[in-house]
């Protein structure tokens, strides 16, 4: 894999300062991180109100919430599928970003005009389906151009700036539902905003590359001979991110969490806030250094993270232990989730990356869906201490998993 074979590109990175890096990261590359801050802001603002306002407002179980909550990024995981291969098929990307990014947009004003719970289904529906659109062919994108030496920080800057929208988002949401009384509509309206911005902005300073002539040409992306063609490396990493993601569940019950300890509604958004900072703060330093060490091993530090988050979260009886497990939770995400979309760019050919990511994002998502229900079935039952219980288990079968396969994935790759 490129950066591992202590050829020229390791050689290179090792003689990069942090800021050269950050010099070197083609502008596209920062534009596109902005984009996906802005939506950010506008999603989370929504996101870190919306399970407390179907619980509390309109009176819906916690399982309901998980359900939803699971659909709608399952029904984002499955969009990718189709709007990655598309991008293979035609050679653009951008296009399908962009338009996914408009369809999220669009849709946001549905949130303060709904006045039932399935006018809030179907407003998270058609907001995932955006994503969805967007997804696989913005990484593919990120892959398209970034060099091959700065692949990891180019995806770890991506996802810090998205990630400082999702803790900047719930910060507005505290701020306003204390300006407002507590109006959670008035809130939903201001978020419509910068969900605008983030269309405008990819529209005017994205550039997308040429396609390079010598690229083979893919007729049918999602036929069986060009899955076959992704090659068993690709879907070993999709096989490990399945199973990371089992262990994990829907941010949605780290609020519920909080709320379950007593903490005020104006404030149950600083969970968002503490998870989102842990975040964006490790992501783009892991990315860096995850093109200079071995990927496996920061993989396998992100799952510990997760492990300290459950076991904390599940005996926390006060809301600086609920932070301090909100916390590992996100720095587990900043050890991940760049690392994981990095090595789908790297084990992929070039010309079927979107159609990579899509289906990475279907079977990650897949295993969100399947997380969350659960999840949400055994707060129902057994309670907050139950859930994560549960996922400290699971993720310890997970630890024990990613250690088995190692060799084996190590073998097919110099990652």
């Amino acid at each position: 894999m490129a950066g591992h074979d202590g050829g020229s590109d390791a050689v290179t990175i090792e003689i990069i300062d942090r800021p050269g890096i950050r010099r070197s990261i083609p502008t596209s590359i920062w534009a596109l991180g902005f984009v996906s801050m802005l939506m950010d802001i506008s999603s989370e603002m929504i996101h870190a109100l919306l399970p407390v306002y179907m619980v509390t407002i309109l009176g819906t179980s916690v399982l309901a919430v998980g359900i939803i909550e699971g659909i709608a990024e399952a029904t984002a995981s499955i969009t990718k599928v189709f709007s990655g291969a598309l991008s293979d098929w035609l050679g653009k990307r951008k296009f399908l970003a962009a338009l996914g990014y408009g369809l999220a947009a669009f849709t946001k004003p549905i949130f303060p005009l709904a006045s039932s719970i399935e006018w809030l289904i179907a407003a998270r529906f058609i907001d995932r389906v955006g994503k969805g659109i967007r997804g696989a062919p913005r990484d593919a994108l990120v892959a398209d151009i970034a060099p091959p030496h700065l692949r990891g920080a180019s995806f770890g800057l991506r996802q810090s700036l998205d990630t400082v929208g999702a803790f900047i988002g719930p910060l507005l949401a505290i701020g306003l539902m204390w300006l407002t009384a507590d109006h959670f509509q008035a809130v939903f309206w201001i978020a419509v905003i910068p969900a605008f911005l983030s269309v405008g902005l990819i529209l005017v300073a994205v550039k997308e590359p040429e396609r390079p002539k010598e690229l083979r040409r893919v007729r049918m992306p999602l036929h069986r001979d060009e899955l076959r063609r992704l090659g068993a490396t690709y879907w070993w990493v999709v096989a490990v991110a399945a199973v990371f993601t089992l262990a994990r569940f829907s941010e949605a019950f780290l609020i519920l969490r909080a709320q379950s300890i007593g903490l005020p509604l104006a404030l149950i958004p600083v969970v968002l806030v503490i998870m989102s900072l842990a975040y964006s703060l490790s992501a783009y330093p892991i990315g860096v250094l995850s093109d200079r060490v071995n990927r496996l091993t920061l993989l396998a530090i992100g799952l510990v993270l997760l492990l300290l988050a459950d076991l904390v979260l599940a005996f926390a009886t006060d809301f600086v232990w609920v932070g301090i497990g909100v916390a590992f939770w996100g720095l587990h995400m900043g050890f991940t989730q760049g690392l994981l979309a990095t090595l789908i760019a790297e084990t992929a050919p070039a010309e079927l990356r979107g159609t990579a990511f899509g289906m990475f994002n279907l079977v990650t998502g897949l295993a969100l869906l399947i997380a969350s229900v659960i999840a949400g079935a055994l707060w129902d039952q057994a309670g907050p201490q139950g859930t994560f219980l549960a996922g400290a288990a699971f993720t310890m079968l997970t630890v024990v998993g990613l250690f088995a396969i190692r060799s084996r994935l190590r073998g097919r790759t110099d990652a």
